[in-house]
């Protein structure tokens, strides 16, 4: 792994800061990677959201509701790899103090986030780029990564001091939801209820703290690349109050709505290789806007780094991902080579 950025890391909240009116040439994307703002969310043929699923209806009394539901979630994971959670039972008070600390810890002195300063190797702390690459065109954004599972690798002294029992309290809340997140999509898919990646205690999980500054050309530049995510499940806590993340769907980007309270749910490539296919991790990105900040939190529910990760193949269907490979090796190419769309999950399929 490689341990040093190839180049100075500049930190997009200070150039944001600035006062800057224009932007520096390396966060400038090509022209076919520039949001042109094919949002078809303003076409009258196209739903206004992506599928909203209530939690809560899959505990009712009522059974044709908990079948209902199951069959909506079941629908958004084939066909649209997205949807938001409501009713999900994680408590809201939590999820704005969450909130709250985190852009506190983005508004502190720069000198005082460089104490947390992240490296290629493992990419946990304050960061600013993804991929080693020289040269690269750069996303306008800063982050805070962090470890959760394994326990082994978790070390909560290098998550900001003010952050620590919050972050804690609230990563178990989540991964308790993706828990039983993922005994749903498991039944939907006719395995066993268990979880798909081979249960509770073989998971890894990470937590990314996004921050998307002001950006005074945002037709420029994008907040995160194109991209499907890497794990299992992710796990999206919005900023409801400005939309910024776009889902790819029908070859156009929808803009998605975030609703209060809510979490968007995304499923990631390992879902999808474990699936066979019938679940989607679907390319998504995030675009900027001229004026305001946008803070999100992103958690990655993800399989054991060491197990090879396969179709579970149900009624004799041929592996459509013949190519297996660990979570951690996966993982890693991404980190050097930054994000390409769904370049990497289709790479795990032989030519046919």
């Amino acid at each position: 792994m490689v341990s040093a950025w190839p180049e100075p890391v500049v930190r997009v909240q200070s150039l944001s800061d600035s006062g800057i009116d224009s932007i520096p040439d390396s966060y400038v994307k090509p022209i076919y990677d520039r949001p042109l703002h094919m949002d078809i969310s303003s076409n009258s043929n196209q739903p206004d959201n992506i599928p909203v699923i209530d939690l809560a209806n899959l505990y009712s009394h009522d059974l044709t509701l908990r079948k209902t539901t199951m069959d909506l979630i079941s629908d958004a994971c084939r066909h649209w790899g997205f949807f938001q959670l409501i009713n999900h039972g994680v408590s809201y008070h939590l999820m704005a103090e969450v909130r709250r600390v985190w852009r506190e810890f983005f508004h502190l002195p720069l000198e005082k986030k460089q104490e947390y300063a992240n490296s290629p190797a493992t990419y946990e702390g304050y960061g600013s780029r993804l991929g080693v690459e020289k040269g690269a065109k750069l996303d306008w954004s800063d982050y805070f990564f962090l470890h959760f599972l394994p326990v082994s690798i978790r070390n909560e002294s290098k998550w900001p001091q003010s952050c620590r029992e919050l972050v804690s309290e609230y990563n178990e809340a989540v991964l308790k939801l993706c828990g039983k997140l993922m005994k749903i999509f498991s039944l939907n898919l006719g395995l066993e209820e268990e979880n798909a990646f081979g249960g509770e205690q073989v998971v890894g999980a990470s937590l990314r703290v996004n921050l998307y500054p002001k950006c005074p050309q945002p037709d420029l530049t994008l907040g995160i690349s194109p991209h499907s995510d890497p794990g299992g499940i992710t796990v999206l806590l919005p900023d409801h109050h400005v939309s910024g993340l776009q889902v790819r769907k029908d070859n156009a980007w929808l803009t998605v709505k975030p609703i209060p309270n809510a979490f968007i749910i995304n499923l990631a490539d390992q879902l999808e290789v474990v699936s066979n296919g019938q679940y989607k991790s679907v390319e998504h990105r995030v675009i900027v806007n001229s004026n305001q900040d946008r803070l999100s939190l992103a958690f990655f529910y993800n399989p054991r780094g060491d197990i090879l990760i396969r179709p579970l193949l149900t009624d004799n269907e041929p592996p459509l991902y013949d190519q297996p490979m660990t979570f951690n090796d996966y993982r890693t190419f991404i980190r050097l080579n930054g994000l390409h769309g769904k370049s990497q999950v289709q790479s795990l399929k032989s030519p046919r």
